[in-house]
């Protein structure tokens, strides 16, 4: 009579599970993958709103003929100050908010494959934001929101308002960088069982696309 063998089962036995922090320190310490998804969503609405108030006067501006509402300078700044920020603080990063918010729940994983990263990629995000806007009590960057040269050099450009805008540009850059490739091994890598490449939803193929052209524009 053949003898099945039964596979060892790991087990951990936790003789006291510590409750997370609550309040305002449970959401600047939290590495859960839906907090930090909250947390993206919200801090981009709040730079959208930024965005939107820069776009409004600028519109302002050209309403009419001769308009002195700002000058030629602080238009430009504008200019700079709202297209950064819709595409570098509010695209990008809300598709990192919804990813990180729904990924893991629709693939059937408790979290992300590295929640501590995850946690340093909003972080680095919001500290590029800061930086960014911090530049408005100097003088802001103001070669547009490509930066493109030579208007971006220092010829054009003498003030440290490029230097803020080029601190947003790694600071973002690397939080879109390490977002990708956690979004990326969470998928691959996370599903869960009956969780295969054809039953995934059409939402989490398009964060998977969006973390691909993430990684390879980083390169």
């Amino acid at each position: 009579m053949a003898t099945r063998t039964l596979t060892p089962v790991p087990m951990i036995i936790a003789h006291r599970v510590e409750r997370p922090p609550r309040g305002l320190v449970g959401w600047l310490t939290t590495t859960d993958h839906k907090r930090i998804g909250i947390l993206y969503m919200v801090t981009t609405w709040v730079f959208f709103i930024l965005g939107g108030v820069e776009a409004l006067m600028m519109r302002l501006q050209l309403s009419v003929a001769d308009n002195n509402l700002v000058t030629p300078e602080v238009y430009n700044q504008l200019f700079t100050l709202h297209g950064t920020t819709m595409i570098f603080l509010f695209v990008v990063p809300m598709m990192a908010g919804f990813g990180n918010y729904f990924v893991p729940l629709m693939i059937g994983a408790r979290d992300v494959a590295f929640p501590r990263l995850n946690a340093l990629s909003y972080w680095l995000f919001l500290a590029g934001g800061l930086v960014f806007y911090a530049s408005i009590f100097w003088t802001p960057a103001d070669a547009g929101w490509i930066s493109a040269v030579p208007l971006a050099g220092i010829t054009y450009s003498p003030s440290g308002g490029e230097d803020a805008w080029i601190y947003l540009i790694h600071l973002t850059g690397l939080s879109s960088l390490i977002g990708a490739i956690n979004l990326y091994a969470t998928i691959a890598n996370m599903r869960a069982p009956g969780m295969t490449w054809s039953r995934l939803p059409l939402f989490v193929w398009s964060i998977l696309t969006y973390a691909i052209l993430l990684i390879v524009r980083c390169r």
